[in-house]
């Protein structure tokens, strides 16, 4: 079951590449978790942004996520300024692969696979294609068990066109 989760995630990262409009952005993701991050545009005000990173809350564990990015509306500005600063929320998946440490009960190591709602500010500096951004996403825990999480997070990506 891992295994077709894990080749899941990387057929749908990969699919989104050809829909990219705007480029690809790689960067770092740092806070609950933190690792590499990865974002793509798939409309005016679409994207997709994904994850591989490690989370250390709790048991240590690897993360995957990939949401689904809408920004909704562009940030108030006067005319003569372009500003490139904006909100965005979504919605997405998690998969948590946990390590086991041999002493934990059986649920302390299970796999945790989550629906994630992240909402955030991203800014991409008009002068070089790099993007900063911080989220706080809310986490429904569904497998093995129900429960509530919540990551937070800053980052930044470059843009490769």
């Amino acid at each position: 079951m891992k295994k077709i989760i894990i080749l899941f995630v990387f057929l749908f990262l990969s699919g989104t590449v050809t829909f990219a409009q705007e480029g690809i952005g790689l960067g770092v993701i740092l806070g609950e978790p933190t690792g590499v991050s990865f974002k793509t545009f798939v409309g005016d005000r679409s994207a997709v942004d994904a994850a591989a990173a490690w989370s250390f809350s709790g048991n240590a564990s690897f993360q995957f996520h990939a949401d689904y990015l809408i920004s909704p509306f562009d940030m108030p500005k006067p005319p003569e300024i372009r500003s490139t600063v904006a909100f965005y929320y979504g919605i997405g998946g998690r998969l948590k692969l946990r390590e086991s440490d041999g002493r934990s009960s059986r649920n302390d190591d299970d796999d945790i696979l989550g629906i994630r709602f992240p909402a955030g500010f991203s800014h991409i500096l008009r002068s070089a294609p790099v993007e900063f951004f911080a989220e706080i996403v809310p986490i429904l825990d569904i497998v093995p068990d129900t429960d509530a999480d919540l990551n937070a997070a800053i980052g930044a990506r470059y843009y490769f066109k």
